[in-house]
């Protein structure tokens, strides 16, 4: 299973942002898929999970501000991040639970990280 992240770069503070992270690749279901983000010398932090059902957790710091949605049918997940600050800078990692079978264990995968930059 590989995941793929997009969408990041470089944003004026109050600006907007989308991410997206398609999986793919020996998937037969994923069940939560979630957002991370790692800022330099800090410890990699959960941003936002969402289920296969489509609810979803946030971190309070992005709060109101960020929101995760995902398209099972692309096995896709997605991170609009609006009003965003320069301490929402970092690189952002999708992360998914993902079966290989029909009733099977669910392994849990990484994808590349993309960076984000919020500055004027």
């Amino acid at each position: 299973v590989q995941l793929q992240a997009s969408g990041g770069g470089l944003v004026q503070p109050g600006g907007s942002m989308r991410l997206s992270c398609v999986a793919f690749g020996g998937i037969f279901s994923i069940d939560r898929m979630r957002w991370y983000r790692q800022a330099p010398e800090k410890l990699r932090d959960l941003v936002a999970t969402v289920t296969s059902g489509g609810v979803t957790n946030y971190a309070d710091s992005v709060k109101g501000r960020f929101t995760i949605s995902r398209d099972n049918a692309k096995n896709t997940v997605y991170l609009q991040m609006n009003s965003l600050a320069p301490e929402d800078t970092a690189v952002y990692y999708c992360n998914a639970d993902v079966a290989h079978v029909s009733g099977g264990m669910l392994y849990n995968y990484w994808g590349q990280g993309t960076q984000v930059t919020v500055s004027s």
